[in-house]
């Protein structure tokens, strides 16, 4: 299963779009595949998928320093929609950081550049943190114990 949730291995998943073998045809996929850029720490890919009035106001070292210092492991995307000008994807991406789960709460806004989809910015919904214990579930929806798979 991809790291963004769905049934195919990343592989053949979110794996073509930051290899460059194929494009996000939509929103969602391009959010899927930046999801999935962060949980195999690919900072370029995250950079280069910021629409270019953005890509200035984030670099790479920035985004892997993110990233290494947490664990990502769930993403819900609760609905994509779109007017004339965008696509729109509001998700949530929990990760561990320092035994506590964090759930980040977005709503993207993509824009198409150059025939390609790229993330312009987004809204975030205030979320709170909680403290995960090892006997908890897992917070990845794996079934198991925390301390048996992400603690």
């Amino acid at each position: 299963m991809c790291f963004c949730g769905q049934a195919l291995p990343f592989e053949q998943c979110c794996n073509l779009f930051i290899a460059g073998q194929s494009k996000p045809e939509n929103a969602e996929q391009l959010m899927r595949s930046r999801y999935s850029a962060y949980c195999v720490k690919n900072g370029e890919y995250i950079v280069s998928t910021y629409a270019s009035e953005k890509r200035h106001e984030h670099t790479v070292e920035d985004i892997l320093l993110f990233a290494n210092q947490v664990e990502f492991v769930n993403l819900e995307v609760i609905h994509s929609d779109q007017d004339q000008s965008f696509q729109y994807v509001e998700f949530k991406a929990s990760y561990i950081e320092d035994q506590q789960l964090e759930v980040l709460h977005e709503r993207s806004r993509f824009i198409k550049e150059g025939g390609k989809w790229m993330y312009l910015d987004g809204n975030l919904f205030p979320c709170e943190g909680k403290k995960v214990s090892r006997n908890d579930p897992c917070p990845c929806l794996s079934g198991k114990k925390f301390k048996k798979c992400h603690g």
